[in-house]
Parts: structure tokens; C-alpha cells; sequence
């Protein structure tokens, strides 16, 4: 049939990572555009993209190409403030003609050179120092005639709430956000036009300290950045007649004191509601700043992104009004009080957890985590700009349940587009993956942060590194990660090391370079560029990549074994103590080599990538050499691991860094017997934990995969679910079994990384992964297990929505795939040996679901195997009080997993404690009756 048909027209066109066209900082956008609907068979073979200025002039250029997503720019780059349109249509490989034009989708850059402004950085002279109330500088603009159009750009060195006329600009919060404000010092372009009337109109900015001068860090640090405040602001207004007039901030402006007596990320705001507006206006400075620094935004803002109203107030034991808003969220209190008496002092004090009824704040350290308000006569809303917190609940004091109208938390998040989502018949499981959404969102608040709460929230590199993955499918991260990425190679030293945290908040070492958090620097563009076929994400962080690899590479020497120095190892592995995070059961030196190996070979495929054949060649020997010191210092002849622990195994699993089948055939063994022997706890800290279960998978156990995923004893994923939690813990244990707080110093309720394991519940539980870049094509490849008889994920790539959902019912398999046009899919049914390739549309099979072979009840292995024989051995052990729970059981039986079966109710009670003779028959009655074991 001819292609081109109405049912090819493209959707409108996207400018970058951009949800809009507006204020976009690049001159030479990149192009996407999604074609929802097709004939079967259809593939675009060509593009024709038509660019209209706003003069009316038409420049249309073809590009034969089959791709739709971050096309490069044809037309000639554009200049600052230029306003166009552009549309789209595509043709098929038969070339039958061209379809439908999209909508056209509306442009307009923002200033690209800092020659743009004619603004300057004004700071106020007598008001506003350090532990001085917040101060706002406001300059006056009168206007002549009627305005058609109406630009603001403004930023500050610290954070700005900006009004025109009393009216805020934007729903922005917290801007200009955190960057290493030294290189790069993010500013947006608003649209005010309907801000603005005929005669004089009034800017206001209000500063606040944020991340520029506020506390940074656990040492009490203070202005990091500087300790002047400053506001920079450009308006540019068109009349009716043509003309343009530009304000900006200069010596003509003023600054006074605000209400805001003090603000702080950490500690709160404190606020007197009964200000006056019109108190006493001093002199601004203007100051020498750098202009060239400044950078329009790849990723949205932080907006409230939702609000929770409480679930209940009530009194602690000691008497204390607590709010519940029924989950761990990221922001602020809305407080609405009625009848507020003049000088009434209401605080509200914020923290995630109840301690035997009350606030439990000691996770906050040093961090107060407090509003404080004074109240003018009359009803009052209470809620901060210039600060935010990480809470469940909130204590009330200063003010009674009859004086409250409402408690209601806004909920803070960069405003990232939900993309991903994931379902299936186990409510717990959903749960988790309910929970690490949550901690994304609050996490992802302008930089990644390992937690929202205490006296710390900083971007460790770390822990994005091994969260990349799982956010890149729940919301399109790419522009917010982007502008990360920037920033980590701003802040990389000369020597290519990465700091710990990004901004460099904590000013380390010189030279700092440890594994798996240095390693954000290779991972994460890579990740980016798998998820989101970005291309320029890899040539603009290509140098930064090549760097940090060289720079561990010298730190190996020729050998390419990475050993000695600071490492963070595998960090908070449960084994460790609460005083010791770092003391791991992996060797760190395993754990830096195997990195090495890693980021080498990520290089070597971003050289292919980027045609830079020379790197390619260099890092794939590189990673050969370091994958050679590995299995020399770390590998037996026969696949076991010196270091024998769960993450060493997963690591060389999953990153092939065993050399022979037969070594990788033992060391999968190996590793099932120490998930066997845990009585399936995790036993990975951060850097096995997002490895254990495809390593399992890789294995060929992914039913103890499964096991894994689904125990509910303390340490596992599914623990906190049953102990209430809304989002996923720092540590395995944060909260005790008793209720109690974990008591190391690092005990966040509210830290993604170990939610890292919604990246396998997406591609293997689901059956949901990239094939290649951009999901162009997508491999479907569902593992069932577990007991569960559905899974489903739903995406949204670049090409468009897909999804994949299985169930099984009745002896059948049931497979639905949703692929967008643009794209393919590979399907892999479960029990078939090759795959079925498919095109766009919706797909639907209908296949026997082959039961698993049963294999002889043999070894005590095959006892453990069976989930339901081993649940009622360990019940029976634990009713008779010969263990504490499933873990101490297989904890001391796993010398003996090839053990006959039979002998298993002998060897119990003795390895535990002396049981009666009836315990011991009856485990003996449990191993006669069971039927052979699934494989």
C-alpha cells in the first residue's frame, strides 16, 4: 500500500531534552518527533523539516534519514531571542510521496552569548549579611504604550523568589538551583508580558542563602560560594509600535530586609508575617561578576510537583500535636491557621520517622529541620520559599488542633516527566517499586542527592552511578542529568579525579578517586546515551570520561591491577557495622579493579561511537589488561573467588571478568550457595546490590533471584515494606525490627540506591530492556518466577509508548508487547529458543506455559530450593526454638547442601540446639512427603 497516508502525520516537533520550545539555549537545537500511528511495514526514510522565522520567511530543508530522535539541526544556527516555528513530514522507503505536516512546534532562544546582557549582578550594601534577615532588592520600570511582548532572565547568587507588581514570575522553586556555581550558574527566561501594564511597574527579588551561602555539609560550613548575595535580572520589553526597552539590575536599584528573618536548607526559615512592605530602602553594589559563566538550563526546574494532605493529627506520648502525612515526601508544611493573635510564635519541626511515639530527629544530625513563624492577628498561611525538608511528620507547637484549617505537605522535585511505570501480582513488590519512585522524586531536586533531610543532601557520585539505569525509565532524566554531567566535569580535577559529591560541596582530597563513585563519570553518559540515543551527551563528556579512566588506569600502573588507597568499597553492606560502613565483605581492591575494567571498556564503546577509532583501540586494551590482573589476583583455576562474597560474584558475573565458561559455570554455583547459605538476605552493599539479581539470572537461578526479591526477613528489599515504609532506606536496617532507629550516623529513611533493583523488576521481571540506543530497539525477554502470575512495564521512549505485560493462567502464557513506530522488538518467549522480530503496533501471544522439570529431592540444596518445604522447615525450627529465623537456619546448615536430603532432620536440631524427638519426626515426616523440586 502507499505509505505516506494521514495516519503517518508527525507529532510536533521537540527541541533537545525540552518538554517546550521556549527559552531554549542552544542555536542549533537537536530534532525529535514521534509518528504515532503507521501502516504495518512502515519505515521513514526521510524527513523534511520546514523552519519559519518570525519575519514569515520559510526555509525548508530534507534529510534522508531513518532516524527521529536528536536529529541535528539543518537550517543555519540561530541568534539570541530569535522566535520561529518548525513542522515536519516524513516519507517511506517506498517513496510514495510525504505525509501530513506536524503542528508546528513554536521556538525561542534565550541570550547564548554573555554579551547579551546589559544587566549586573547587584547586591545589597547594608541589609542582607550573613544570619541577617533575607533581603529583597527591587528596581522600578516604567512603561510607555502597550507592551506586546515581555522577557524576564534573571538569576542570583544565592535563591531568588521573583515578583513583578507582586505577582511571582514562575512557579519555580529554589531557583536558580545548585551547579558549581564557580563554572556554571544556571539562569531561565520567563515570559511576563501579562505581568506588566502601562506606567510604572516594580521587580522585586527576594535572596535567600540556599546551597550559594547556607550551611553545607556536616562541618558547619557556611558560604561555600561567597558571602554576598546577589540578584541579576534582564527585562526585555516589545511594544505594540516595535520598539524595545531593556532594564536590568544596576546601581539605580534598592534593597531592603524581608520578613524572613532567617533561612537555611538545613535548618528552616524563620518568618514575621507582620513585616511591613513599605520599611526603610538601601543602596545596592554593583559587583564585578562573571558574565561568561552563565548557562540557560537542559533540564525543567523544581516546581511543586504535588501536595499530600495529612492523614491525622494527633498527640504523641508526651503530649505533642504530630501531623501524618501518610508518607515520606520531599518539600514543605502548608500550614493554614485560623484566629493567629499578633507576635503568636507557631513552629513547625520536621523528620521521617516516630521513635516510640515521637519525632525521631537524631537521623538529622545536626540539621533542625524547623519553620518558625510569627504570626500577624487574623488567619495566616504558613509556608517557606527558601528552604525544604525530607519528612513524614511534622511536629505542631506554638498552636492547638482547633487553631489548624489544614496541614498539607508540597511536595519539591525538579519537574522531571514520568516515563516509566511497572505492575504485577504481588502487592509488596509493587510497593517497592512505589517506594523507590517516591525517593527518585525526592531525590532529584535540581542534582541527584543521597538523601533530603539531614545536614547533608549532596549529589554522590555514587549513588546516581548505580541508580542511572532505574531512573532513566522512570522519567526522562536526560536534560537534568545532563546538566550534572556538566558540572562533574567542571569539578573534575587536572588529574582526572572526581570528587565525592557533585558540586564539590565538601572540597576533599586533592587527587580523590574512589570506585563505583568516581566511576558516575564513565556510567552515567553511557546510560544516558543507551536510554536516550544521545549522541552529544558522549562527545560532550568524552574528555571528562577519558580522564577519569587514565587516571585509575595510572593509579594500576602496567599491571592494571587497582589496589591500595581510599576506597568506599562495597559500602553499607550489612555486615557492617553501624560505626563502619566501609567494612564490607568484599575485598575493596576487587571491587576498584573490576571498575577499572568497567569504565575502560565503557570508553573504548564511546570512542566507537564518537568514530574515534584510536581510543577504541587503546581502552579495549586497556580493559583487556585490567580484566587480566583481575582473574590473576582474584580467580582460581576453577571459577572461585578469593574474596568469596556475594558482590565479587556479581561483579565478575555480570562484567565478565571471568575467562573461561567453566569458571563462570563454578563461580554462578558459588554464588547461589552463598545466596542459599544467607537464607536469602541480601548480603550486597552499594555496589553488589544493583548486580545480585542479573548475576543470579546470568547463572541460570533466577527462581533464587526471585527468593531474593520476595524474602521479607531483615536484611532484604521487601523488610522495609513491612515496616511501613514509603521509600527506600539508606540502610537495609534503618529502622530495627523492634521500631527503634538504626544508631550509626548514616540512617536516611529516604536514599534511592538500593532501589536500584527496579532496573531488573523493568528488563528481566518485566521482560522490558533496550536493545539498542533509545530503545530503537527493544528486547522483550520475561523471566516468570517467583510465584508471580503477572508483570508489566510500560515506557516511554523517544519513538513513544511501549509496553510489555505477561500473565499466566490456566497452563497458558499470555504476552502483549506495544511497540511505537520507529522502532522493533525482539521478543523472546519464555522456553523458545530463538526470538520472533516484530515492527510496530501491538502483538499478542498465546503459548503453553511449560511447567518447570521437577528434579529428585536429593541434597539438602534441593530441600532449600523449594520455597515451600524450606518455609515449613525453618517453622517448625523456629516454633521448637532451635533458631531465630530462616537465616540462622541456613546459615547453619550451608556446609551441608550436598548433604543427602534425607539427612537433613538429623543434622538440624543438633547444629542448632538438643529438640525433642517429636520435632525431629516431624521434620523427617516434611522430607518424606515433599515432591520433587522444580528446576
Amino acid at each position: 500500500m502507499p505509505y505516506p497516508s494521514p495516519t503517518v502525520r508527525p507529532e510536533p516537533v521537540r527541541f533537545e531534552h525540552a518538554a517546550s520550545g521556549f527559552g531554549i539555549g542552544s542555536a542549533s537545537p537537536r530534532l525529535s518527533w514521534r509518528i504515532p500511528a503507521a501502516p504495518e511495514g512502515f519505515v521513514q526514510s526521510a524527513v523534511e523539516l520546514e523552519l519559519t522565522d518570525e519575519a514569515g520567511d520559510v526555509v525548508t530543508e530534507r534529510v534522508d534519514t531513518s532516524e527521529q530522535v536528536l536529529v541535528a539541526w539543518p537550517f543555519p544556527p540561530l541568534g539570541s531571542r530569535a522566535r520561529a516555528s518548525v513542522r515536519a513530514r516524513v516519507a517511506g522507503q517506498d517513496r510514495s510521496g510525504w505525509s501530513d505536516w506536524s503542528e508546528p512546534a513554536a521556538l525561542e532562544t534565550t541570550l547564548l552569548d554573555a554579551a547579551d546582557w546589559s544587566a549586573r549582578f547587584v547586591s545589597p550594601r547594608t541589609v542582607g549579611g550573613i544570619r541577617q534577615p533575607a533581603p529583597i532588592v527591587r528596581g522600578a520600570v516604567e512603561l510607555h504604550g502597550q507592551v506586546v511582548r515581555a522577557r524576564l532572565h534573571v538569576t542570583a547568587l544565592g535563591l531568588h523568589v521573583t515578583s513583578i507588581n507582586g505577582e511571582r514570575v514562575t512557579d519555580e522553586e529554589l531557583a536558580p538551583g545548585w551547579t558549581s556555581y564557580a563554572h556554571r550558574l544556571r539562569f531561565r527566561t520567563h515570559d511576563v508580558t501579562a505581568l506588566l501594564h502601562e506606567g510604572p511597574n516594580t521587580i522585586e527579588v527576594l535572596l535567600g542563602n540556599g546551597w550559594y551561602r547556607g550551611r553545607l555539609g556536616w562541618d558547619g560550613q557556611r558560604a561555600l560560594y561567597g558571602e554576598r548575595l546577589a540578584a541579576l535580572a534582564q527585562l526585555e520589553v516589545t511594544h505594540a509600535d516595535g520598539t524595545v526597552r531593556t532594564f536590568g539590575t544596576d546601581a539605580t536599584w534598592g534593597a531592603r530586609a524581608s520578613g524572613v528573618l532567617a533561612d537555611d536548607l538545613y535548618d528552616g526559615q524563620t518568618t514575621d508575617l507582620r513585616w511591613d512592605a513599605r520599611g526603610p530602602e538601601g543602596p545596592v553594589d554593583v559587583l564585578d561578576e562573571d558574565l561568561g559563566r552563565l548557562v540557560p538550563p537542559s533540564g525543567p526546574p523544581v516546581r511543586a510537583v504535588a501536595e499530600v494532605p495529612a492523614v491525622a493529627l494527633f498527640r504523641s506520648p508526651s503530649g505533642r500535636l504530630l501531623a501524618d502525612f501518610g508518607e515520606n515526601v520531599v518539600g514543605w508544611v502548608r500550614l493554614r491557621v485560623r484566629g493567629g493573635a499578633a507576635g503568636q510564635r507557631v513552629t513547625v519541626r520536621h523528620a521521617e520517622v516516630l521513635e516510640r511515639g515521637e519525632l525521631g530527629v537524631r537521623p538529622l544530625r545536626s540539621a533542625e529541620a524547623t519553620d518558625d513563624y510569627l504570626l500577624a492577628s487574623g488567619d495566616a498561611v504558613l509556608e517557606p520559599s527558601l528552604t525544604f525538608h525530607g519528612f513524614r511528620y511534622a511536629e505542631l507547637s506554638g498552636v492547638d488542633e482547633g487553631q489548624i484549617e489544614s496541614a498539607t505537605a508540597v511536595v519539591l522535585s525538579s519537574d522531571l516527566a514520568p516515563t516509566g511505570s511497572f505492575a504485577c501480582s504481588d502487592p509488596d513488590v509493587e510497593t517497592l517499586h512505589a517506594n523507590v519512585v517516591r525517593s527518585m522524586r525526592g531525590n532529584f531536586l535540581d542534582v541527584p542527592t543521597d538523601c533530603p533531610q539531614r545536614d547533608e543532601r549532596m549529589g554522590w557520585t555514587g549513588d546516581i552511578q548505580i541508580f542511572a539505569p532505574t531512573a532513566s525509565f522512570l522519567a526522562d532524566c536526560s536534560g537534568f542529568l545532563t546538566s550534572w554531567l556538566a558540572d562533574l566535569a567542571a569539578e573534575q580535577q587536572p588529574d582526572g579525579s572526581v570528587p565525592y559529591v557533585v558540586p564539590d560541596a565538601i572540597r576533599g582530597p586533592e587527587g580523590p578517586a574512589a570506585a563505583a563513585w568516581g566511576d558516575a563519570a564513565t556510567v552515567v553518559p553511557w546510560v544516558l546515551y543507551e536510554r536516550f540515543a544521545d549522541v552529544g551527551v558522549l562527545a560532550a563528556q568524552f574528555e571528562s570520561m577519558r580522564a577519569w579512566t587514565d587516571r585509575i588506569a595510572g593509579l594500576a600502573g602496567k599491571d592494571g591491577l587497582w589496589a591500595g588507597g581510599f576506597q568506599f568499597g562495597d559500602w553499607l553492606d550489612p555486615a557492617a557495622p553501624p560505626e563502619d560502613p566501609a567494612a564490607a565483605r568484599t575485598d575493596p581492591d576487587l571491587v576498584a579493579t573490576a571498575h577499572l575494567v568497567r569504565s575502560a571498556e565503557l570508553v573504548a564503546r564511546a570512542a566507537e561511537v564518537l568514530g574515534r577509532d584510536e581510543e577504541r583501540s587503546r581502552y579495549t586494551d586497556l580493559a583487556a589488561t585490567a580484566r587480566d590482573a583481575f582473574a590473576r589476583e582474584f580467580v582460581s583455576p576453577s571459577g572461585r573467588l578469593h574474596n568469596d562474597a556475594p558482590t565479587a560474584y556479581a561483579l565478575a558475573l555480570v562484567w565478565d571478568l571471568l575467562p573461561t565458561p567453566e569458571q563462570r559455570a563454578y563461580a554462578g554455583r558459588r554464588l547461589a550457595d552463598l545466596v542459599r547459605a544467607a537464607g536469602f538476605r541480601v548480603a550486597t552493599g552499594f555496589v553488589g546490590t544493583p548486580l545480585i539479581t542479573d548475576a543470579l539470572t546470568i547463572a541460570g537461578e533466577p527462581d533464587l533471584a526471585y527468593r531474593l526479591l520476595l524474602e521479607r526477613g531483615c536484611p532484604s528489599w521487601l523488610y522495609p515494606v513491612t515496616m511501613g515504609a514509603t521509600t527506600i532506606w539508606e540502610r537495609w536496617d534503618s529502622m530495627l525490627p523492634d521500631g527503634s532507629i538504626n544508631p550509626g550516623q548514616m540512617t536516611s529513611f529516604n536514599h534511592y540506591a538500593l532501589g536500584a533493583v527496579a532496573d531488573w523488576l523493568h528488563r528481566v521481571v518485566a521482560g522490558f530492556a533496550p536493545a539498542e540506543p533509545g530503545y530503537r530497539r527493544i528486547l522483550v525477554r520475561p523471566v516468570p518466577g517467583g510465584g508471580l502470575t503477572s508483570a508489566a512495564a510500560r515506557h516511554e521512549t523517544p519513538y513513544g509508548e511501549a509496553s510489555v505485560a505477561w500473565r499466566r493462567s490456566d497452563g497458558r502464557f499470555l504476552l502483549d508487547v506495544e511497540v511505537p513506530v520507529g522502532a522493533r522488538a525482539s521478543v523472546h518467549l519464555p522456553g523458545s529458543a530463538s526470538a520472533v522480530e516484530v515492527g510496530h503496533g501491538r502483538h499478542h501471544w498465546d503459548v503453553e506455559d511449560a511447567a518447570p522439570q521437577a528434579r529428585p529431592l536429593r541434597t539438602v540444596r534441593d530441600v532449600i530450593d523449594s520455597p515451600r518445604l524450606w518455609d515449613e522447615l525453618v517453622s517448625v525450627a523456629v516454633e521448637a526454638g532451635l533458631a531465630a529465623d530462616s537465616a540462622v537456619v541456613a546459615g547453619r546448615i550451608a556446609p551441608y547442601l550436598d548433604a543427602p536430603a534425607a539427612a537433613l532432620p538429623a543434622l538440624v536440631p543438633p547444629l542448632l540446639r538438643p529438640a525433642p524427638d517429636a520435632v525431629r519426626a516431624r521434620l523427617e515426616q516434611i522430607v518424606a512427603e515433599a515432591p520433587a523440586v522444580p528446576s
